[in-house]
């Protein structure tokens, strides 16, 4: 038995004689600790919170929780490790961050048959498929893994919860409507993209189709071509390249990957194109800061990939300690981001996207 395993088999025990406890007394309510102090601001509260519906109501101390992104060496990923990190550390765990360089499924398989092998409490994992790291995940948690995905999902069956950086369809309406105001409502656009498999890309793409095909307001937009730059800097800057001299009438590109903007900006900002093409999508404040200060990029938008980190751990450490079992309806305390409630098919919302603009993007700094 892990030790995983022995941490439910307590718990279990625990709320078994609770529950006859109180069936003796006749009570048919339960209680649960709460916090009373208000969380230090800036930073995750102390290592302890309530819950509702997993038994434990505390964080347990020493867990290992390892993150694995879709790859390493992604701007995006590092400031969402450094958000987990912050908050394992907090409560006195082991943090380890590890992935494949290139954003690959199969790259990703062989990390997650170690941190099986390793029994580690939980996997904090950005898919690069929705389907092909099924069968490694299910013995993950056949291991006694939780398996949170974040960012990027997989098949709900595959994985205990997910934690979404905000509701998808809502990342879809926004691009859309960045892109329509930055070309006055009218002419053709196109979609870089990270990798042809990447559930939340696709995800936005569907909502973007779906918004232009329905919506009276875009009836005047063509999406002409979307292309992919597997989240490598350097094929996103060809492709972008390449997007540009296929359709020379393209007024806008829209973006949803931090790699990807970045490098279209960079081959914006050195071409002819800058100012007379339009691009919009998901980036940092701090790599795009110098793109927007020159007239590049007029506005784009992104959640905080820190705080989406912080909730991903929590959400580990709630599962790995007992907190929560990932049913609908669950909540549970993460910090200074406040409370969260599990919803339909394991997922948890962080928030709204933030846009990004000359007027305020030195008002962040991630």
């Amino acid at each position: 038995m892990s030790l995983r395993q022995q941490r439910r088999s307590r718990t279990t025990a625990a709320a078994l004689a609770m529950g006859l406890a109180l069936t003796l007394a006749a009570c048919g309510g339960t209680t649960q600790d709460s916090a009373d102090e208000e969380p230090t601001a800036g930073r995750p509260a102390p290592a302890t919170g309530g819950a509702t519906g997993g038994g434990a109501t505390e964080f347990e101390e020493g867990l290992a929780i390892t993150m694995l992104p879709k790859q390493v060496n992604n701007p995006y990923f590092e400031v969402s490790s450094e958000g987990a990190q912050q908050v394992v550390e907090e409560l006195q765990g082991t943090y380890e961050y590890t992935g494949p360089s290139d954003a690959s499924a199969s790259s990703q398989v062989s990390y997650i048959n170690t941190l099986t092998q390793q029994a580690v409490d939980a996997v904090l994992l950005s898919a690069n498929d929705p389907n092909a790291l099924c069968s490694s995940l299910e013995q993950a948690m056949a291991g006694d893994t939780a398996v949170v995905t974040f960012d990027s999902d997989v098949d709900p069956s595959c994985r205990d919860v997910f934690v979404s950086q905000v509701d998808g369809e809502e990342v879809g309406r926004t691009l859309i409507e960045m892109a329509s105001e930055q070309i006055g409502g009218s002419g053709q656009i196109a979609i870089l993209s990270a990798t042809a498999n990447a559930t939340n890309q696709n995800a936005w793409i569907a909502v973007i189709e779906e918004e232009l095909a329905s919506n009276p307001d875009y009836a005047d937009i063509e999406l002409v071509a979307t292309v992919y730059g597997d989240d490598e800097d350097e094929k996103s800057f060809s492709e972008t390249q390449g997007l540009l001299q296929a359709n020379p009438d393209v007024k806008a590109i829209i973006a949803p990957t931090t790699v990807g903007i970045a490098a279209a900006a960079r081959y914006l900002q050195g071409s002819d194109y800058k100012g007379q093409v339009m691009l919009t999508g998901l980036g940092t404040p701090n790599q795009m800061r110098e793109f927007v200060k020159d007239g590049t990029v007029t506005e784009f938008a992104l959640w905080d990939p820190g705080a989406l980190g912080q909730l991903a751990a929590y959400t580990g450490a709630a599962m790995a300690s007992g907190m929560i079992t990932g049913e609908e309806g669950e909540t549970f305390e993460a910090g200074e981001l406040g409370e969260y409630e599990i919803g339909p098919d394991g997922v948890i919302v962080l928030g709204p996207p933030t846009r990004f603009n000359a007027d305020n993007i030195d008002d962040f700094d991630f």
